[in-house]
Formats: structure tokens, sequence, C-alpha cells
């Protein structure tokens, strides 16, 4: 608060100034003092440890001209930025209210007042300011991303489809990517209203503007197991390995469900066998660990993962390996290895399994969009030791 008093002292002192020489230049005289009576008013407020009403004064003092608009803007953005959004969205609307102001600056104080309402979380106000603006082809590189962050945070997917097309025709930037992200959140909206040919249609559509959407190839998996079509699911899970393959254990579950429908569970081992030297982590290790334990049995199962454990050292491998040698051991073994049990039981539970790869947003569920820094297809499982 003190910085801003002091930014606004001269300010104030050189607006009362100019106003009280015009005054004088009218009268034929020059001013006796800069110090006028509303300056003075601002100062009594300061040594009475009133700096909101100090502010007020200050800023009344200030006469929009072309000479002090930019301080204006200037005030209003700083109070934005200091969370003083009431005070910015005064400043800002006393500024459109003039009439004085070219069309240029109108524009300027348009923008910074839906910026006002956006920060104020008055997201209608600031859209109808902002679609005035891009009605007008008013600075659409910083207006069109404002108002795609509107659509996203209200879930708009169809006006933030619009806008970020928009956005690429004008360049501001490539919006393949993000354009599939909104055709996957309207597709699992039609799915959750049953309308599955829709949402089919929709992840045509997301797929069209991404190849490499796997996000489209897991739901549109998920529809067609849930439809009963375990060989069409397969054939959408499987695009993920190529498409992401980071994005591999998210479907490793439901290609089991589909494989064992299907009485193919061999089938399964021979993917898994092919795909875990191109995937950097466990899970796909830890499944072909479970199905040779089944189909093959439990010393099979074992020597698999700690063969793996050698190449890819992880505490979800290791606690594997327990399970699959506390079956049989004797009663003192047994003991140890329900220790080392635990303790990787514990190391599992306090560490988050995804991170996002731009802001560093952990967690232990996936987002597709980050929470953090709101970006899209940017949380990915964690590798290493405690990870994958």
């Amino acid at each position: 608060m003190h910085e801003l008093i002091w930014f606004l002292l001269p300010v104030a002192a050189l607006g009362g100034w100019i106003a009280a020489t015009r005054s004088k230049s009218k009268q034929g005289s020059c001013p006796e003092t800069i110090l006028s009576p509303q300056y003075l008013e601002g100062l009594n407020y300061l040594l009475n440890e009133q700096p909101d009403k100090a502010i007020d004064v200050f800023i009344r003092m200030l006469e929009v001209t072309a000479d002090t608009f930019e301080t204006h803007l200037a005030l209003g953005n700083l109070f934005r930025k200091r969370g003083e959004v009431d005070r910015a969205i005064r400043i800002h609307q006393n500024l459109i209210a003039r009439e004085s102001l070219s069309n240029e600056q109108r524009n300027d104080a348009l923008l910074e007042l839906g910026q006002d309402y956006m920060r104020a979380g008055l997201l209608d106000r600031a859209e109808g300011l902002f679609g005035e603006l891009v009605q007008n082809n008013v600075y659409p590189d910083r207006v069109l991303p404002l108002l795609l962050d509107i659509y996203q945070q209200e879930h708009e997917w169809d006006n933030a489809i619009r806008t970020a097309e928009k956005m690429e025709q004008v360049g501001v930037q490539p919006a393949g990517t993000i354009i599939a992200q909104f055709y996957c959140e309207l597709a699992e909206q039609a799915r959750q209203r049953g309308e599955t040919d829709k949402a089919r249609d929709l992840l045509a559509l997301a797929t069209e503007r991404d190849r490499q959407c796997a996000r489209a190839s897991i739901l549109l998996g998920d529809i067609e197991q849930q439809a009963g079509h375990p060989e069409a699911a397969l054939m959408a899970y499987r695009q993920v390995e190529k498409q992401d393959i980071e994005l591999l254990p998210e479907v490793l579950d439901q290609m089991y469900d589909c494989y064992q429908s299907l009485g193919s569970l061999d089938s399964m081992i021979d993917y898994l066998h092919d795909a875990i030297p191109s995937y950097n982590g466990v899970s796909p290790a830890l499944v072909l660990t479970d199905l040779l334990a089944r189909e093959r049995g439990v010393q099979a199962a074992s020597d698999f993962i700690a063969g793996q454990l050698g190449k890819r050292p992880s505490v979800r491998g290791l606690a594997r390996f327990i399970e699959l040698n506390l079956a049989d051991c004797d009663s003192s073994r047994r003991e140890n290895l329900m220790i080392l049990k635990k303790l990787t039981d514990q190391l599992q539970e306090s560490k988050p399994v995804y991170v996002c790869h731009d802001c560093g947003f952990s967690g232990k569920a996936i987002h597709w969009q980050c929470p953090g820094c709101k970006h899209w297809n940017t949380v990915k499982p964690i590798h290493g030791v405690e990870g994958e």
C-alpha cells in the first residue's frame, strides 16, 4: 500500500499543478502554488493513516487527458495485480465513461476492464467485453486467449472450439491438440448421456484434429468395451502405445479384460513381451507377471519380475516380487518379507503417481488438463524407482 501512495503523490501533484496552471492561465496569471486543496486533503488522510481515502483523492485529482490516460491504465493494472480488483474496475469504468477517449484508448480500457472482471470472477461480463473486441477485430492475439480461458473455465466446449479455431486462423498459435481435447470433453458428456454414437463421432473429430490424441483412443476403447465389442476396444487401446506410450498403463487393465473376454490371454502375453522393451516403466511388466503367475505358475512369474527388477528397478516391482515369494517360504523368512512388504506399501502410499511436465503439479490421479498450469495433456506417470 505504501509504495502505491508514494507513486501517486508526485503524479497527483503534477495533475494538480496542470489543473491549476490551466485555471490560472485563463485568468492571465501564474499559479502561486502547486499544492491544490485536493492534494492537501489527500496528504491529510495519509498523515491520519487513512491510505484508502488518500488514494481515492489522488485518483480523483488525475484528470483523464491524453497525457494521463496511460497513468490511469497503469494504476488500474497495478490495483488488479495487488488483488484490489474493485479499485481497478472503478478506474477502468471511469475511463470508458469519458466521451473524449479515442477508439484506440477505449479499446485499451475495455481490454483492461475485461481482465478486471476475470480476476473478480465475473466471467459473463468479461466475456461480453472480449466478445465486443473480437467482433471489432481488436487485439485478437491478446483477446482470443483470454476468451478461450473463460470458455474452458465454464466448460463451454463448443465455444472453446470456435475460439481456438479463430486463434489458429489469425496465427496466434496452432490449436489442433487442444481442440482435440475439447472434442474429447464433449464426447465424455455425450457418453454420460448415453449418446454413444454421437460420442464416437466426436472422438473421430478429435483424432482428425490430432492423430496423436491418445485420450480419444482410450475413450473410444472404453465405449466399445462397455458396448460389448472387445475386438473394437482392443484396436482402440492398442493405438495408445503408438500415440503416447507414456499413457500405456492407463489401458492395461482394460486390455486384460478384453483379451480375457476373447479367451486369448496368450495373445496378451505376446503383446506385452513386445511392448515392454519400448516402455521405460514397470506397469506392463507387472501385468505380465500376473499373467504368467496365472498361466504358467508362480515360479515363472517370480523369475520374470526378478529379471525385470535388474533392468527397471522400482518399489512397485519389488512389492510384487515379495508377494509372489510370500506364499512359499518358511516362517522366519516370511516374517522378514512381511517387514519389507510393509515398507514398500508405505512408500507407495506416500508418493504421487502423476506429475505435470510443465509446472510440476503432482497427484494420485491423472488429469487431462493440469489443475496447476491449466495446460492440456501434460500430466504423465512418474518414472523412476518410486514410480514407473
